[in-house]
């Protein structure tokens, strides 16, 4: 059985689909080798902490942290995708990340601040594990080895926010396209020829701090030259490599 339950303090209204207990996802028998929690389960202080956890469903388009809300953890997703959001300029939206199957969210912010710093929603119905602030500050203090990871972890997103940052102001509109298309074929990967994620022409915009309609514009224009192909909102990359000829000057990160 599933049990539902509607948080009313999130921007969107996020229906919770809580999993019972047998129906929950056990850490050790999970296939998100990337996980960072996965990855530590040979710890055998991680017993007690891993039988802590919440997991629940947020369901497509829904917001699960609203940015400013007060930190309640982190969160690790079991599967799905999930879009990180950060509030710019005159209240415009930045996708900031784009995330998968075990990967973390909600860490910026985490040990430095009590509230998020961005906010996150749903792409498709997804799976999610929450580690509360009690339960990761115990680790944090009791499990060195773990410690020492989560150190390096933020070390290696900051370097990739900073090569983003340098690679945005540098960048023409059509060249921040072709890198975001370039980037979600790596974290994504094709099925089928097409790129397994789902996203709008705005949302494309709003990652790569572009208009919509120039979004469009390029994407048309990517297609007339037969370097992508679209079904749908669905993209499909036909030519890698000389997409990538097009940004190898601004170097190409593989992140």
């Amino acid at each position: 059985m599933i049990q539902i339950k509607e948080e009313q303090q999130f921007s969107v209204p996020c229906i919770k689909f809580e999993l019972m207990k047998e129906e929950q996802p056990i850490c050790y028998t999970c296939i998100n080798e990337n996980c960072f929690i996965k990855k530590h389960l040979h710890l055998e202080q991680m017993k007690e902490y891993v039988l802590r956890k919440e997991t629940f469903v947020c369901k497509k388009s829904n917001s699960f942290i609203k940015e400013g809300d007060f930190i309640k953890g982190l969160y690790f997703i079991c599967s799905g995708k999930v879009k990180t959001i950060k509030t710019g300029i005159n209240g415009r939206e930045q996708i900031v990340r784009l995330t998968k199957n075990g990967d973390t969210i909600g860490f910026r912010g985490f040990g430095t601040s009590s509230r998020y710093l961005i906010g996150a929603s749903a792409l498709e119905d997804t799976v999610l594990c929450n580690f509360s602030n009690e339960t990761m500050l115990e680790i944090l203090q009791k499990i060195p080895e773990f410690t020492y990871a989560l150190m390096l972890f933020y070390a290696d997103e900051l370097n990739k926010s900073e090569n983003n940052i340098r690679k945005i102001a540098h960048m023409n509109v059509r060249e921040r396209v072709i890198d975001l298309l370039l980037y979600i074929h790596r974290k994504f990967g094709q099925i089928d020829g097409l790129i397994d994620i789902e996203l709008s022409r705005k949302e494309i915009a709003d990652f790569a701090g572009t208009t919509e309609e120039q979004a469009i514009r390029v994407i048309s224009t990517l297609k007339k030259e037969m370097l992508i192909k679209t079904v749908g909102k669905k993209i499909g990359i036909l030519a890698v490599p000389k997409l990538r000829s097009e940004i190898m000057e601004h170097k190409y990160f593989t992140i």
